[in-house]
């Protein structure tokens, strides 16, 4: 089985890294500098237990990838970045490869199916950041995260099982579930509040789940206002998933899994293994000019709307979130306070 890693940011090089390291054969797909870095001189992969340099084959396009039948296609760019990558890769990969998304949001499958028959969700709780070329940090160890999977919509098979069988050997945690969107769901409230962390702060987090929620510090506003308006915005989620029907798994069932896996708090950690933000904060310190709020709180900002349920919490997130990518400012330039006031 040949991992192709299609995306090699934070998520993806760490996958890729630790497939590779345990004898796996994996090719990674960057683009631009992170390309130019890789292909020159390797991944500069920094785990608690120190850095490496590893060289793993890189190409710059899926057409160069020589996919083929039986080759596993982990997707981990940022679900804005879905769709034209999914349609670039079905003008280059045979229908019969499987398509696993290593993605935060609950909309990159869906697209994913589309266009190949074989799609499998995976739901990621790695601690991870990619803000220059070449260069991955892990921040969790020795297990560097939990890559849980499963067919998209439901059920599992050998695949799943065989996946899940070489990440538990490549100091990662996996299983096979066929409930696997019920953990994504749970992850998507999670993430609603990597939003606020971006916008609202810009020093070191205080949530140690990895998922990104979460924020503390100075640059924008209390932290009872981050607090505040991250809570309003998981209600307003929890209304809507009860709505269409979506059932998420419970916290105490999540942070058991997690608990178990043995994920280093991120706030347990110093020096270069110190994490500073979650993925949307990483997309507006590299100055990528977009980000993923689309898919993680406009999911819910969606939902409201087809059900007739207010949504106003999200709603600002998701504005606020795609207005500071455009401008191209870097993290924790905005107040919470101020933003609690827009809400009233």
């Amino acid at each position: 089985m040949r991992y192709v890693i299609y995306g090699a940011g934070a998520i993806g090089a760490t996958l890729g890294a630790s497939l590779h390291v345990s004898g796996h054969e994996v090719v990674l797909i960057a683009r631009g500098a992170h390309y130019d870095a890789l292909a020159k001189s390797g991944l500069s992969f920094t785990t608690v237990e120190g850095t490496l340099q590893i060289d793993i084959p890189v190409v710059d396009h899926p057409s160069k990838a020589g996919l083929s039948h039986g080759d596993v296609v982990l997707l981990a760019m940022k679900g804005q970045d879905s769709v034209g990558a999914l349609q670039t890769l079905s003008t280059c990969a045979p229908q019969s490869v499987e398509i696993v998304c290593a993605q935060n949001g609950v909309d990159n499958e869906r697209s994913a199916l589309r266009l190949f028959p074989h799609v499998h969700a995976m739901c990621v709780l790695c601690p991870a950041t990619h803000l220059a070329p070449g260069e991955v940090i892990a921040h969790s160890g020795p297990i560097r995260g939990v890559f849980d999977l499963g067919r998209f919509p439901s059920g599992t098979d050998g695949v799943d099982e065989q996946i899940a069988a070489d990440l538990s050997a490549s100091n990662c945690a996996s299983q096979a579930r066929p409930d696997i969107m019920s953990w994504k769901y749970a992850k998507l409230l999670r993430n609603l509040a990597n939003a606020t962390e971006a916008l609202f702060t810009a020093t070191d987090l205080s949530d140690s789940s990895g998922s990104g929620s979460g924020g503390s510090g100075a640059g924008g506003g209390g932290a009872d206002a981050k607090s505040e308006i991250t809570a309003r915005a998981k209600a307003e989620a929890v209304a809507c998933l009860a709505g269409a029907g979506v059932v998420p798994i419970d916290d105490a069932t999540w942070a058991e899994r997690h608990r178990v896996a043995h994920v280093t708090p991120a706030t347990e950690l110093t020096g270069a293994a110190r994490r500073q933000g979650g993925s949307t904060w990483q997309s507006l310190a590299r100055g990528t000019g977009a980000v993923e709020t689309d898919y993680l709180n406009g999911e819910i900002v969606l939902l409201g709307r087809l059900q007739g349920i207010a949504t106003p919490v999200n709603e600002l997130l998701q504005r606020l979130s795609t207005e500071a990518a455009r401008a191209g400012g870097p993290p924790g330039q905005l107040s919470a306070d101020d933003a609690l006031a827009q809400l009233g």
